[in-house]
C-alpha cells in the first residue's frame, strides 16, 4: 500500500515537475524546439511568396565603461545605446514585384522626384510556424526601408541553382508579438 502511494506520488509530482519545467506550457509532451525552415514574411498585410532565407533578428547594446577617481582600479560597465542589425530577406525569383517595388521607393531611375518619402518605410512581420503550419511566434520589425536590392544573383551556366532576389532592410527595432501564443498541437 505504501509503495503504491509512493509511486503514485512520484508519478504525479514527476508530471507536475515536468509541467513546471516544460519549455512548452501548452504542449507539455513536446520535447524538441521549433525548426527554422517554416516561416513567412508579411509586407503590406500580405505574405510575400517564395521566401528562402531571413537573417537573424539581432539587437546589440553598447557597453559604457566608467570609473570614478576614488574607486578601486577597476571599471564599472553599464548598458548604453542599443542598435539593430539590418535584416536580409532572400527569395526565389518570380514575377511578384514586392521587393522591386519597395526598393524603388528609395531609388528611381526617373529621378529623386519619383521617390516616395511617404511610403518607403514599412513595418514587416516575421512569423515562425510549427510543422503543422500554425504560427508559434511572431516578430514585428518597425520602420523598415530597403537599403540594398539585388535583382539577380550571379548567373553561372555550370551550376544548377535557384535564381534569387534579395533585399537588405534597415529598421528601427523589433519586438515579439506577445499576442501570438503557443497553439495546441494535435
Amino acid at each position: 500500500m505504501v509503495g503504491t502511494r509512493f509511486s503514485s506520488f512520484v508519478t504525479r509530482t514527476g508530471h507536475l515537475w515536468r509541467c513546471l519545467m516544460s519549455r512548452f506550457p501548452v504542449n507539455v509532451h513536446r520535447q524538441d524546439p521549433y525548426r527554422n525552415f517554416k516561416f513567412s514574411v508579411i509586407v503590406d498585410g500580405r505574405s510575400v511568396p517564395d521566401i528562402l532565407r531571413v537573417s537573424p533578428l539581432t539587437r546589440r547594446t553598447e557597453s559604457v565603461i566608467s570609473r570614478s577617481g576614488g574607486d578601486p582600479s577597476q571599471f564599472r560597465v553599464a548598458p548604453g545605446p542599443s542598435s539593430f542589425e539590418p535584416v536580409t530577406i532572400e527569395r526565389g525569383l518570380t514575377h511578384d514585384p514586392t521587393f522591386e517595388n519597395w526598393a524603388n521607393l528609395t531609388f528611381s531611375a526617373a529621378g529623386d522626384a519619383a521617390m516616395s518619402l511617404k511610403d518607403y518605410r514599412k513595418d514587416i512581420q516575421i512569423n515562425l510556424h510549427n510543422l503543422q503550419g500554425s504560427i508559434v511566434m511572431s516578430f514585428r520589425v518597425y520602420r523598415c526601408w530597403v537599403s540594398e536590392y539585388q535583382a539577380l544573383p550571379a548567373l553561372d551556366a555550370n551550376e544548377a541553382a535557384l535564381a534569387t532576389e534579395r533585399i537588405v532592410v534597415q529598421h528601427e527595432g523589433w519586438e515579439r508579438d506577445r499576442e501570438v501564443s503557443e497553439p495546441a498541437e494535435t
